[in-house]
């Protein structure tokens, strides 16, 4: 049994005495014993040692006290699992030499094996869980298919990804030849995450706002729904699309647990596009973590009462910012748990 559940209780729908509380990104980032153990490990070696992997993943539960933990890994593991060379560029993030341009770069991808491949994730996952000891859940994810074909096309990060636009647009047969093999080993992905011990798991469809709503739906919802439907009988599914307020009512009848939301969309207007029946989590700025804690607190207590304590997990609407100074984040976590109605 896990000591505090409270995280897993709202994603149940529970009646619960104020809102569990983490925050995406928080494994480290803005931690700085993560920061030491970044100057002595490149990125990639840090997410394939189980033993690092571990040690990041739990550092923010001792540190700032979140009631849940969530896996030091990245996104982009699948793609690399999938035959596309993916680096990490300092300054630059993350860099892809050899893009998918075409049918043949389409057919080069291979579905893989996932034990053969990304082993040492289920080994981090096992190791993890030997650590928390049961103290608070474990969250596992994956990247959505959209957004990791974002990256195999584009090659790295970008304010449009025009180029991974023009390549569904122009090459759609291909686009979601592509679009599938990625769902495909997503689902393989997770499913091995089930398995290895995580509690809850949930898809970063970061770049979802990229496109209009009718191409929303064409090439990123219904592969969502694809891995919503392969897993919700298992375990629970948040879903969280960066700037998909326009699917929220679509999303909150997929069949996935919890809907992530991020700051753009109020929580009064997440609420009623969602139909009020299903648990959100966010929606915290993470550049409102630059502001003084005192404010930090009194925000964070409006946020929750325009949210309600039920059905509700305490969040930021994207990732934790890298310069954060871990007293700012203390602050985000203690609001919560200071929280009274």
């Amino acid at each position: 049994m896990i000591k505090n559940d409270l995280f897993l209780k709202a994603l149940r729908g529970e009646t619960v005495s104020r809102p569990p509380v983490w925050m995406m990104r928080q494994a480290g980032r803005y931690l700085p014993d993560f920061m030491k153990l970044k100057e002595k490990y490149d990125f990639f070696t840090r997410c394939r040692t189980p033993e690092l992997a571990t040690e990041i993943t739990v550092m923010p539960i001792h540190q700032v006290g979140t009631d849940a933990a969530i896996l030091f890994s990245d996104i982009l593991v699948i793609p690399q699992a999938m035959n596309i060379e993916v680096e990490m560029k300092p300054g630059v993030g993350p860099w892809l030499p050899n893009p998918i341009r075409s049918q043949e770069d389409v057919d080069n991808v291979i579905v893989p094996n996932i034990e053969e491949t990304l082993g040492y994730v289920m080994d981090a996952i096992k190791m993890t869980k030997q650590e928390l000891n049961n103290e608070v859940p474990l969250i596992g994810f994956a990247g959505s298919p959209w957004t990791i074909m974002c990256y195999a096309i584009q090659g790295q990060g970008s304010k449009n990804f025009d180029k991974a636009k023009k390549f569904c647009f122009t090459n759609p047969v291909a686009a979601h030849q592509l679009l599938q093999k990625i769902t495909d080993t997503t689902i393989a992905y997770l499913k091995a995450k089930v398995a290895a011990g995580v509690n809850a798991v949930q898809v970063f469809d970061s770049w979802g706002g990229m496109l209009g709503p009718i191409d929303y739906q064409e090439f990123s919802w219904k592969y969502i729904q694809q891995i919503i439907d392969a897993l919700k009988d298992e375990i629970p599914v948040i879903a969280f699309g960066k700037g998909c307020w326009f699917a929220l009512g679509e999303m909150a009848n997929s069949g996935a647990t919890a809907l992530g939301v991020d700051w753009t969309c109020s929580p009064k207007n997440a609420r009623y596009l969602s139909g009020g029946k299903i648990t959100l989590q966010g929606n915290f700025d993470p550049s409102r973590l630059y502001s003084p804690p005192a404010e930090i607190k009194k925000m964070v207590k409006q946020m929750i009462d325009e949210f309600g304590k039920d059905r509700y997990i305490a969040n930021l609407g994207h990732g934790i910012l890298p310069d954060i100074p871990v007293e700012n984040a203390q602050a985000f976590v203690d609001a919560v748990k200071e929280y009274k109605v």
